[in-house]
């Protein structure tokens, strides 16, 4: 058995409304809308930008979250090894990173609207000084079905100019 991935696509969204439209007409449930907050790290001794890593705490409406990403294992989506578990308070946290030598290397805000289908999770989010997106994304071993399916998901919202850089990336290194 293969590892259990995060496996995901990044869309370009120049409408919103007609993604919104095309998700209840294929039967996507709303979940929820939530405000996000999230700062980077970068570890003292290793540079994620060179190893293709990532350090995550995010604040999500008045939770808060640590995710660490592994490099990217796909040449087609962000595929990626995530560990993920709430960590109490937004800023201890962040606090704790700083005085273990951790360095922040940007943060992303964004309001993000939450869909399911099929088992699949479509986010649209308007990202702060970047604009508008979708993210579908699916847990799983890393296989042509599953990328194929996040690509057919996407043909069907007429998603078709794709992103694999993170917002981070976007925002701060291009």
């Amino acid at each position: 058995m293969g590892e259990v991935l995060e496996i995901e696509i990044k869309c370009y969204c120049d409408d919103d409304g007609k993604v919104k439209n095309l998700l209840k007409e294929i039967g996507a449930q709303f979940i929820e809308n939530r405000n996000e907050t999230d700062i980077y790290f970068n570890h003292p001794f290793r540079n994620f930008g060179d190893t293709d890593e990532a350090l995550r705490l995010r604040k999500v409406n008045s939770k808060c979250r640590i995710t660490y990403k592994g490099p990217k294992v796909s040449k087609t989506t962000k595929a990626r090894i995530e560990h993920e578990t709430e960590a109490g308070d937004f800023e201890s946290m962040k606090n704790i990173l700083l005085s273990l030598g951790f360095s922040e290397s940007g943060s992303i805000e964004k309001v993000r609207d939450v869909f399911s289908y099929n088992g699949t999770e479509i986010s649209i989010d308007y990202v702060t000084g970047l604009g508008t997106f979708v993210e579908i994304e699916k847990i799983g071993e890393l296989k042509d079905e599953i990328e194929k399916e996040l690509f057919d998901t996407a043909a069907k919202l007429g998603l078709t100019k794709f992103e694999r850089r993170s917002y981070l990336e976007m925002k701060y290194f291009s």
